[in-house]
């Protein structure tokens, strides 16, 4: 059991389209850790070719939130966001969650977004010992195709090599933008040029969010199909990725699907975190069912 009495109170906030199978997974690893766990469910309109008509998950993401909220959250710390149509932009889901956020600090996190637990602990206990902190950026661990490999590249050593995930929250304090994130204090000033946990700082401890965004053919087809019409992401040939790339491995200098920088495929040696070894677990004695 995990002590965070001493530990700052950690607000997650999530948003979630298709969260499956992930989901429960993903929220038992962050609940010994949560002052409160906000979801916010749904698609924007550019996801609408892999949401329902209602711009809602087509999988039981939403049953699955309400089940775990029934019987897994003993201290009530999940909280379920959602709205009637498409959300405008993920700018406008973040805010939802963040409205809600009444922890010291606000971490987001995806539903395919893993910490080793002791990680986690260590840099809560970085936070406490350390209150000048205004942040936390994490470097991330891409991994394709399974947990024995990981994707790395241009974009993962340049734009996405490190990984803003923990913000400094309080009265009057405001989460602006997604893409980047970009969180205001009670002044409207931005709290990202303050004094910093760096994420070059965490890598040379180990420390890592172990990304899986990479590793479901489903998923990879959902989000390839979002990004090939999403105006921000120039991906317009992901769909092509997706079946070229991903499916047939018929350019393996491309395998990361930001596919306009040269990307390649090299063997793990991570250990997986408790909650995905257990989703693993799970998918070979058939109680969940997935494509590999």
């Amino acid at each position: 059991m995990v002590s965070t009495s001493r530990l700052p109170r950690i607000s997650f906030g999530m948003i979630v389209l298709n969260g499956q199978p992930f989901l429960r997974y993903n929220l038992r690893a962050l609940y010994p850790f949560a002052h409160q766990i906000i979801v916010v469910e749904g698609a924007v309109a550019a996801a609408a070719a892999t949401a329902s008509e209602e711009g809602h998950s087509l999988d039981d993401t939403l049953p699955e939130l309400e089940r775990f909220q029934k019987e897994d959250d003993p201290e009530q710390k999940l909280e379920i966001v959602v709205k009637d149509g498409f959300w405008s932009e993920k700018d406008e889901q973040s805010q939802a969650y963040a409205r809600l956020a009444t922890g010291d600090y606000l971490w987001q996190v995806d539903v395919d977004e893993f910490y080793q637990p002791d990680d986690m602990l260590l840099v809560l206990e970085m936070l406490r010992k350390r209150p000048e902190l205004n942040g936390v950026s994490f470097p991330q661990v891409a991994f394709w195709g399974s947990p024995a490999y990981v994707v790395d590249g241009w974009y993962l050593r340049r734009e996405a090599a490190y990984i803003d995930r923990i913000f400094r929250w309080g009265a009057g304090f405001r989460y602006l933008a997604h893409r980047p994130p970009l969180v205001v204090d009670a002044s409207g000033r931005s709290i990202r040029a303050r004094p910093w946990l760096d994420g070059r700082d965490l890598a040379k401890l180990g420390v890592y969010m172990y990304h899986y965004s990479l590793v479901f053919p489903q998923k990879v087809l959902e989000k390839s199909a979002y990004y090939a019409v999403a105006p921000w992401a120039n991906r317009e040939r992901a769909r092509s990725w997706a079946q070229e790339v991903f499916l047939e491995l018929k350019k393996p200098y491309r395998v990361h699907n930001d596919y306009r920088y040269p990307s390649w495929l090299v063997r793990s040696e991570l250990e997986m975190p408790p909650q995905v070894r257990e989703l693993y677990d799970d998918i070979a004695n058939g109680a969940v069912t997935v494509d590999l």
